[in-house]
């Protein structure tokens, strides 16, 4: 099946590198048309411009998700270049990690603008696009720390527990209204964040090895798995699909392990 997409106005953010631009490529090639927003204008510029030069037709803008009136902007501007949007895929978020007592207040806040309040944020401007044309589909991008804990991750798990619960309210509440509202959940992907990851170890090769070892399968997901799957759960292909999160973690979260 080709052109699954061709229907769809999508809003990808956090689009400039990693499981986002791993994304917006596939729902591209998919035929869907696109807002793309980033912090990292730059680098999205770039990106957003290959894209077309593709074949795409793809409009990008330079975006906080923290703030709503620069969401809101970029949703009416691509409105009016692309006409109304009818699907969100809220990518956008950001590692903070710690131990609960040695977590300043700071990064508490950060945690939170970027990973909720962002994504509400972008709920918020397309939900009445949404509601207006009688439906359309918002995918959160969450995480097993969504359902899981490991130690000295605080508080990210927390905010990815409450994206959980934002996603599971806003597709009960507006289930009637044709607007279906799902998560997925990536565990350990390949992206540079992971690999800046392993380098941060003496023996980043070791630190790698320790990661596959994790995993039943021996390796992580790469960003085109997680593409393949948010492709599929912004589609029309699972339209009884509600309130409900995918995980794609290789069976990792289903086995004990240290």
């Amino acid at each position: 099946m080709v052109n699954r997409l061709s229907s769809k106005r999508i809003l990808v953010t956090g689009a400039a590198q990693g499981i986002g631009l791993a994304i917006a490529k596939a729902c591209v090639a998919e035929g869907a048309s696109l807002l793309l927003i980033d912090v990292d204008g730059e680098r999205l510029a770039y990106e957003a411009e290959m894209l077309k030069a593709g074949g795409g037709r793809v409009c990008h803008q330079r975006a906080d998700i923290v703030d709503a009136a620069q969401v809101a902007s970029a949703v009416r501007d691509a409105s009016d270049e692309l006409g109304p949007l009818n699907a969100l895929i809220n990518n956008a978020g950001v590692n903070v990690f710690a131990e609960p007592l040695a977590t300043s207040d700071a990064e508490w806040q950060r945690c939170f603008d970027i990973n909720l309040k962002g994504a509400w944020n972008c709920c918020k401007a397309v939900l009445p696009c949404l509601i207006e044309q009688g439906g359309g589909a918002i995918l959160n991008i969450a995480s097993t720390h969504a359902f899981t804990i490991i130690p000295h991750t605080f508080p990210y798990p927390l905010a990815k527990h409450a994206l959980l619960g934002m996603t599971k309210s806003l597709g009960l509440e507006y289930a009637a209204r044709g607007v279906r509202v799902n998560a997925l959940a990536p565990g350990y992907v390949a992206t540079q964040k992971v690999i800046d990851y392993w380098n941060s170890f003496s023996d980043p090769e070791a630190a790698k090895a320790e990661t596959m070892r994790l995993h039943p399968g021996g390796r992580i997901a790469s960003p085109e798995e997680i593409a393949l799957a948010a492709v599929f759960m912004i589609s029309d292909e699972c339209p009884f699909m509600n309130a409900t999160c995918l995980t794609i973690d290789g069976g990792l979260s289903m086995q004990q392990h240290p």
